[in-house]
């Protein structure tokens, strides 16, 4: 019988097999950026400027500097140990397998729905051009070539996430030197005259609270501002094929919160101080309004194809990242076994296809039955911030355990410790009130107040769902750790510390094995001691 010792932490590094280091300097500087900027910038800003007036500026730069805490947490787990299984397998790693499963599936459903509207909206967008194009037609096509990308390897979702954020940070650039140079002289847009001055001459001044505003309506907003800048963690999961994480995440990161002041607070200010918020109207981009009212229908015309850019960018990273996690739940039996195949090429091709099934069935539910597919979409929210949430109460934990001298602490430490991370957690609690409070005022029909509804009963029932799920996958994940299912770090040590394994066990699976030091194959007293 050939055995060899295995630690409970040895498993978490299986989870890499099989992957390509792939992914290089540019294509993570782009992938940081195109994960900040997307359709919640280029469309969704539109009805958040009319329902809350210029303080919209306010809440994208509180939220900006909530997602700068919140990548500076995610920068210190990625360099403790980059991983494609990014927070299922930080979960697993400090709060043991229930928690690594209730996370991969919530990040899972974020990205299913998220991809879902982001598909339908794509069949939307290119019938600003070919308005007789069945939607249908389209959602297919669209999902054809994200689908096409990532099944070739991670490099190619690289490649299409640079040349996208390539464009995206173009459109933006042009105009943000259009609009400094439209306010700094204050030229007329429409028969309006731009300029500072509009910041606070808008229709109810510069935080609008009178009928029909309120005066918390730019902090209520910010449950919206949240969702704008999901994606932002998609580093995290890239970080597992990088061809070098521990330089290059710092790097990313630490640019976060210049992109996030340049490119949505600037715009922001720019469009404000450009048109009276009153102008713009939920499901027109405000570039496109302002370039409209200057004339300028070809840069309008620009803007609606970055929008479908932005939009399958958004479906490229909805798969990418799936089908990781889907992977490292299934190395703990905790997703269908199939998810574990892997390509030549190092991409998990079964979990990716999976998603890709889901996001076609989702699309005709969106046709046949909107209102479901409404309140479906709602859901999703939760899962960005559950999955914001996990990275917080990760990093404290991994502290924690530095400051015990259980594990060698992270070259790049987050700032403020242990409050910084407390904040954050505290905000993404505001937010899901905030979402109830601001479902409540949506509508005077009981049904019609969608994120109400999401949050009073959606978090309860997916609670359900969740916990009858790991009640069916409880056995198999008990028999494939041998029942180890606590984190793998205790106050005082490895959990379970070290066990033997029989290497020639059928049972055992290989996948969750370590790669073996030869030296420990040899017999104990093997080797000369003199």
């Amino acid at each position: 019988m050939t055995t060899t010792e295995t630690s409970h932490a040895d498993s978490l590094h299986a989870e890499q097999a099989g992957y390509k280091q792939s992914l290089g300097s540019r294509h993570v500087q782009m992938i940081a950026i195109g994960g900040a900027i997307g359709t919640g910038l280029f469309l969704g800003s539109a009805s958040r400027l009319a329902s809350t007036g210029p303080a919209l500026l306010f809440s994208y730069a509180f939220v900006g500097v909530i997602a700068y805490l919140l990548m500076r947490a995610l920068g210190e787990l990625v360099l403790h140990r980059a991983t494609s299984g990014a927070f299922v397998s930080y979960m697993r790693e400090f709060y043991g397998e229930k928690a690594a499963f209730v996370t991969g599936w919530m990040y899972w459903l974020n990205w299913a729905l998220t991809g879902i509207a982001e598909l339908s909206a794509v069949g939307l967008y290119v019938q600003f051009w070919f308005p007789t194009m069945p939607t249908w037609a389209t959602v297919l096509i669209a999902l054809a070539v994200v689908l096409f990308i990532n099944l070739l390897s991670a490099r190619a979702f690289g490649e299409f996430e640079f040349w996208a954020s390539i464009l995206k940070v173009t459109a933006i650039v042009v105009f943000l030197i259009v609009g400094l140079v439209v306010v700094a002289f204050r030229l007329d847009i429409g028969g309006h005259q731009a300029g500072i001055q509009n910041l606070w001459s808008n229709p109810g001044g510069f935080w609008p609270s009178e009928d029909p505003f309120h005066w918390y309506g730019p902090i209520l907003v910010m449950s919206g501002v949240v969702f704008a800048y999901a994606a932002i963690e998609m580093v995290a999961i890239a970080a597992g094929e990088m061809e070098n994480s521990d330089k290059e995440v710092p790097k990313a990161i630490n640019a976060v919160i210049f992109r996030i002041a340049v490119f949505y607070c600037g715009s922001i200010l720019l469009i404000v101080c450009m048109l009276p918020t009153s102008e713009f109207k939920s499901g027109i981009s405000p570039f496109v309004t302002i370039f409209d009212r200057m004339g300028l229908d070809w840069m309008a015309a620009a803007i609606q194809a970055i929008l479908i850019v932005a939009a399958m960018s958004s479906l490229n990273s909805g798969l990418y990242s799936t089908g990781r996690v889907l992977r490292s739940l299934g190395m703990s039996k905790q997703a269908p076994r199939f998810t574990l195949k892997m390509s030549s090429s190092g991409v998990p091709w079964a979990g990716i296809v999976m998603t890709s099934v889901v996001f076609v069935f989702g699309a005709v539910l969106n046709a046949v039955t909107p209102d479901a597919f409404e309140i479906a979409l709602e859901a999703a929210a939760l899962g960005v911030l559950f999955t914001w949430a996990t990275i917080f109460i990760c990093q404290l934990r991994l502290r924690k355990l530095v400051n015990l001298g259980i594990i060698p602490k992270s070259p790049f430490q987050a700032p403020g410790y242990p409050w910084t991370s407390y904040v954050g957690l505290a905000f993404l609690v505001l937010v899901v009130i905030g979402l109830a409070v601001q479902g409540w005022q949506h509508s005077p029909y009981f049904w019609k107040k969608t994120d109400f509804l999401v949050v009073v009963f959606g978090i309860p029932l997916i609670a359900v769902i969740l916990q009858l799920g790991w009640m069916v996958v409880r056995p198999k994940v008990v028999a494939n750790t041998g029942d180890r299912l606590k984190a793998v770090w205790s106050d005082t040590g490895p959990t379970y510390g070290t066990r033997l394994i029989d290497l020639e066990d059928e049972p055992i699976d290989p996948l969750l094995l370590p790669p073996i030091d030869p030296d420990l194959l040899e017999p104990p007293h093997g080797k000369d001691d003199s």
